[in-house]
């Protein structure tokens, strides 16, 4: 093989990894020295120059002249026959620039040059890709999609680099088609069988706090703080927010005249329900407003287990639940209490109620974590909705919901005889 056909082999590989082409060079002049050295023991006498403009390569030989007979180092030193050989005017004591042919190297020598290569234009590219998003962490950015499958979706920067949105990090109802152009965090670098890749993420709670970033100027300004962040990506958040300028309402400033600050990163986040709470160090306080926009009668907390007992009307316990649990679920995330929710009348008939945990031999634990979940601690409290409504709630088949409400119902019957 030619040294220009491995030449344009390794442009076309350049091309492919989108590495500039004085780079290349550089990449190509490092591989050679490191294989002259292999090959004679040192490259202190060989001479490399690349012609960037033309891709060209040529390796010089660099050896001086000396007398018949009286060569002692053949790396450095050549005889005046030889050196004659090579052009006729050479006269012993010059030095003589000897052009290495290709041919010179063998087959398992080219195979190695092609190999270190690309062992050297991963370590490149993955230099760049590090430090260009080594301080990104956390950083939004806008790319265009080029590639979506099943698993992940491929975005392609200004650069050129290739990032990775995989379908783990996206919103659930998130279906951007190629050429798209889409915004989400970097999240982390990550290497997959020795390949470069940078993770980005839409689900992550540092996404929802660089869109309030960028859409209120008092957060971006420092003054307004987002104290905590909860989400159910694609479904619900809530964000803890405080200002430590009395004149600037947080919650008011966050949501815009009319909602529209918020009304651009509610689209961004596919309708995702968004909950602005002042923040307070007050703990009953905080739970009243994280459950929002259900109203609350009492509340009783034990600070030492993190756990608050709510009680509320009737017609208040579907809202502090919310669809699919999201709201309670939430709240707990969001204020770090276990939450009870409790109906007012249901104070006064405590004592004849059977908290669900008694009933764990008999009713599996994760179908008990679901019905928690839904905001249902006693047997009463699960026995109080329809079949329906606890499928729905607690995500449950209906069969599995009959079965459960025939063993609690079992449990009054015996307590009736």
């Amino acid at each position: 093989m030619e040294i220009s056909n491995l030449i344009d082999t390794f442009s076309e590989f350049k091309e492919f990894k989108n590495i500039d082409r004085e780079a290349m060079m550089h990449i190509i002049e490092d591989v050679f020295k490191a294989m002259l050295a292999k090959k004679y023991g040192s490259d202190e006498y060989f001479e490399i120059v690349v012609n960037t403009d033309k891709g060209v390569l040529e390796i010089y030989h660099n050896r001086t002249v000396v007398e018949d007979g009286e060569v002692e180092d053949p790396l450095s030193e050549i005889s005046y026959s030889e050196a004659i050989k090579i052009e006729p005017d050479f006269e012993v004591g010059e030095e003589v620039s000897e052009v290495v042919d290709i041919k010179d190297f063998g087959r398992r020598e080219i195979l190695a040059i092609r190999q270190n290569l690309q062992t050297k234009v991963m370590e490149f590219e993955k230099e760049n890709i590090f430090l260009k998003y080594k301080d990104k962490v956390g950083d939004i950015i806008t790319a265009e999609v080029s590639q979506v499958w099943r698993k992940e979706m491929y975005i392609v920067d200004e650069d050129g680099i290739e990032l990775v949105l995989p379908r783990t990090e996206q919103i659930p109802s998130d279906n951007y088609k190629k050429g798209d152009t889409i915004k989400a965090i970097v999240k982390r670098e990550e290497s997959t069988n020795g390949s470069p890749g940078i993770i980005l993420s839409r689900i992550s709670e540092i996404f929802l706090q660089r869109l309030f970033e960028m859409e209120v100027p008092e957060v971006y300004d420092g003054l307004i703080t987002i104290r905590k962040i909860v989400r159910e990506p694609g479904q619900r958040a809530k964000i803890a927010v405080e200002s430590y300028d009395e004149r600037i309402d947080p919650v008011g400033a966050c949501v815009g005249m009319k909602g529209s600050r918020i009304h651009g990163i509610v689209r961004e986040l596919r309708n995702e329900n968004i909950d602005v709470i002042n923040y307070t160090t007050k703990a009953d306080l905080f739970i009243t407003r994280a459950l929002s926009p259900a109203k609350i009668s009492s509340i009783v907390i034990d600070d030492v287990k993190k756990v608050a007992e709510v009680y509320m009307e009737n017609d208040q316990v579907s809202l502090a639940i919310g669809k699919g649990g999201y709201n309670i679920k939430l709240a707990g995330k969001l204020t770090g209490y276990e939450i009870d929710v409790y109906r007012n009348t249901e104070e006064a008939e405590m004592e004849d109620d059977v908290d669900l945990k008694e009933f764990i031999d008999e009713i599996d634990e994760w179908i008990i974590d679901s019905l928690r979940n839904m905001g249902c601690d006693t047997a009463k409290s699960v026995l109080a909705y329809t079949p329906e409504e606890i499928a729905t709630r607690a995500d449950l088949e209906i069969e599995t919901v009959h079965e459960v409400i025939e063993i609690l119902q079992a449990e009054f019957e015996d307590d009736d005889q």
